[in-house]
């Protein structure tokens, strides 16, 4: 946050299916059922079987309040879909004066592929020859917390 023009953001996505049943775990008796069942989809089914959130809180500049960007997509979270938000936060932060964005976010496949790593590589080439936008910098959560 000391970089003026910079901006910090922590990113994550979450994703659902109507015909897949989520993991869940309860704190209830083992004979407890839940009330969900696993459904298969028509052959003539144009609805999507799952639907995802994107979502980057951005922390602009310590005097400006915090920023939630979402968008919905059909589909499950991929790197086809994860470059399209990366490349529309980058171009929004551009449109408010930030040169740059920290992204904070965790390993999910998506974020580590190798189509996300080198579209990553090519945008911000890009923007150091002129084009108009942010210069991404990201930064995986460890895999796992040790305490």
């Amino acid at each position: 946050m000391t970089q003026p023009p910079w901006a910090l953001g922590f990113g994550d996505e979450v994703w659902w299916s109507r015909l897949a049943q989520p993991n869940q775990h309860g704190w209830t008796d083992a004979e407890a059922k839940y009330k969900l069942q696993e459904l298969t989809l028509p052959t003539a089914d144009a609805d999507p079987k799952a639907l995802a959130c994107y979502g980057l809180l951005v922390r602009p500049r310590p005097q400006e309040a915090d920023q939630m960007w979402l968008r919905f997509v059909t589909g499950r979270p991929v790197s086809a879909v994860t470059i399209e938000f990366l490349a529309w936060c980058s171009a929004q932060l551009a449109a408010q004066g930030f040169t740059a964005l920290l992204l904070i976010w965790d390993n999910a496949s998506w974020h580590r592929s190798h189509a996300v790593r080198h579209w990553i590589r090519q945008h911000n080439q890009q923007v150091k020859r002129g084009a108009r936008a942010c210069v991404l910098w990201s930064a995986h959560c460890p895999a796992k917390a040790r305490g």
